[in-house]
């Protein structure tokens, strides 16, 4: 499963520009096409993550094998109204067992669950706008992603990594 799968992550608050929404769709499609990608893992809390759901959803259109997964940092265990609202945006939905009791670090554990069982991550990541204050989730997490060696492409600008 790992080597036809793609995770993302990102920046809560991004440039949307039409550049990255053709760009990100471009990147997706050749996954599929060349890669035979055809397993998308999803986390939440950030427009990216929107919108790479939004771009998956549009090109499953096109490639209807393709599937959504939605990895949940909150919540272990959902009742039927949750999994049906969340069925309709994804074909399936789980909860990482071992980040039970994270606290805050649950979302860092969920992205680490999301880049292990993948082969390829795409990364909305600018440092010009990342925390100062802290350091940026989404730069542990691709930290940890170059760290595992994963096909790694870095949107808004073309850069790929491994």
């Amino acid at each position: 499963m790992q080597d036809k799968t793609c995770c993302f992550f990102g920046h809560r608050t991004i440039n949307e520009t039409e550049e990255l929404k053709e760009r990100l769709y471009e990147v997706i499609e050749k996954l599929i096409i060349e890669k035979q990608v055809d397993t998308f893992l999803f986390g939440s809390k950030s427009r990216f993550n929107s919108l790479c759901q939004e771009t998956v959803t549009k090109i499953k259109e096109k490639y209807p094998h393709i599937k959504r997964i939605y990895v949940r940092a909150e919540f272990p265990c959902i009742d039927e109204q949750y999994t049906n609202y969340l069925f309709e945006s994804y074909e399936d939905t789980y909860y990482p067992e071992h980040i039970i009791g994270s606290g805050r670090a649950a979302y860092v554990e969920r992205n680490y669950e999301m880049i292990n069982k993948s082969r390829f991550c795409i990364v909305y990541y600018d440092e010009l706008n990342a925390p100062t204050t802290r350091k940026s989730g989404t730069k542990i997490a691709l930290d940890y992603a170059i760290k595992k060696q994963k096909h790694i492409f870095v949107l808004p600008t073309e850069r790929a990594k491994a």
